[in-house]
């Protein structure tokens, strides 16, 4: 009954503190999953990662210096200035890596994630041995505290994040000019450094409040994964940006509840496996590039061109031996058909409507026939073009054209077809057809 009445308040948000919490995660979550997805799109995933982890000498050294002058060295203000410090000091020194180094942008931001976080285990080390370094909290930093949040702490996380949000929303369109079409944007006026240094200026805000909920070692999932997800749903830039902050909001909603509900849990935790989670389900069933829409998709092109092969092929037959219909051992040797393979697309066609069957014979149907002369047409088209343009030999070419789509423009479709002269649907085999090169 104490634990149904727990839940009940905490999904309906009655308790004060609860409330604060879960909103102000929840409005970092929202920041995260949209300045993530400019990074997912700039391809600068790993930048998060190599903030977060070169924030760690950030905050140690804070507290060594804080201690050095008598502040006690747990003022969490000036640890999180530390941090601050340290994460925009590893986002300009990428490009500047780069500029002077010439490699890419991974094997930079490696370099500057390993060093960082080495540095900071180090002095970690040195922090632990000055008197209260043990009881300073900065474990905090790395694994996250959102269960002892205050509502103070909680408002500041909020504040910043949906501050945050704004200037990503109110840059949207100059960052997907950044993430899309860096010359277009620089034709435009548009100062491409400038742009990049406030994205990462961003991407250090996030990191810098999420380090307070999920700690700088997993802050990196609250940044990236919600991007990645969004983009098995939508392949539109405003839309991806908009899941990508819908999925962050509830998984830091969910991780928060549940801190809430047992403080014993690591909340951080249960963010970032809410996240998986979600990850997973997208990766699945997400409308654009889920696996399932994929093997849905593949299964239906393969059908689609097993059934054009089967109607190419009789078609074929039928005009080589000048008869009506066909039968199965007719086109066995014109494809690597198994016999199962071949009864198999002839049930389809005769569901299709596209064939009829009788006494052990085939035949094509009005609507079959005319979907046969369009297939046959598109196929010699493309072998003419292939024979004509590209200068590959007439007995090659057969195999060249089922492999490529039919993209040719209308003029040339009406030029080939002049030059295919009549035959099965009005058009001729280009084996059979003089295939002179111009000059």
């Amino acid at each position: 009954m104490l634990l149904a009445t727990a839940l009940f308040d905490v999904l309906l948000l009655a308790d004060w503190n609860t409330r604060v919490v879960v909103i102000g995660t929840s409005m970092l979550g929202v920041a995260a999953g949209v300045v993530g997805s400019f990074l997912v799109l700039r391809k600068r995933a790993l930048l998060g990662d190599t903030v977060s982890h070169a924030m760690l000498p950030g905050v140690v050294g804070a507290f060594l210096i804080m201690q050095a002058f008598g502040g006690g060295g747990k003022n969490f203000g000036g640890l999180l200035l530390g941090a601050a410090l340290a994460g925009v000091l590893a986002a300009w020194a990428v490009p500047v890596l780069r500029r002077a180094t010439g490699l890419k942008d991974d094997a930079i931001m490696g370099v500057v994630l390993g060093g960082g976080f080495g540095l900071g285990i180090a002095m970690l080390g040195v922090a632990q041995a000055v008197p209260g370094g043990n009881q300073a909290g900065l474990e905090s930093f790395i694994y996250g505290r959102t269960a002892s949040m205050v509502q103070s702490d909680a408002i500041g996380i909020g504040a910043t994040a949906a501050v945050t949000l704004v200037i990503a929303i109110l840059l949207a369109k100059e960052f997907r000019l950044l993430c899309f079409d860096e010359a277009f944007g620089r034709a435009l006026g548009r100062r491409e450094g400038w742009l990049d240094l406030g994205l990462m200026l961003l991407a250090v805000t996030v990191t810098v409040v999420g380090l307070q909920a999920v700690g700088l070692i997993l802050v990196i999932a609250l940044l990236i994964t919600p991007a990645a997800a969004a983009r098995f749903w939508t392949d539109e830039f405003l839309r991806m940006i908009a899941i990508a902050g819908a999925l962050g909001a509830v998984a830091c909603w969910i991780g928060a509840s549940i801190s809430a509900l047992a403080p014993d849990l690591p909340a951080g935790s249960i963010i970032v496996l809410t996240l998986s989670f979600l990850f997973g389900i997208s990766m699945l069933i997400g409308t654009r590039r889920g696996a399932i829409k994929r093997l849905l998709q593949r299964r239906d092109l393969r059908r689609r061109t097993g059934q054009q092969h089967l109607l190419r092929a009789a078609a074929e037959s039928i005009e080589a031996r000048d008869a009506d219909g066909w039968a199965l051992k007719d086109l066995m040797p014109l494809r690597s058909w198994s016999g199962g393979q071949l009864r198999s697309l002839h049930r389809r066609a005769v569901r299709r409507g596209d064939v009829v069957r009788s006494e052990g014979c085939y035949a094509f149907t009005p609507t079959g026939r005319a979907a046969a002369n369009r297939v046959v047409r598109n196929h010699r088209l493309w072998e003419l073009f292939l024979i004509r343009y590209a200068d590959i030999a007439p007995s090659h070419v057969d195999r060249d054209a089922d492999l490529v789509e039919h993209v040719l423009g209308e003029s040339l479709v009406s030029e080939l077809e002049a030059m295919l002269g009549d035959g099965c649907g009005g058009l001729r085999s280009p084996h059979a057809v003089g295939t002179h090169h111009d000059a």
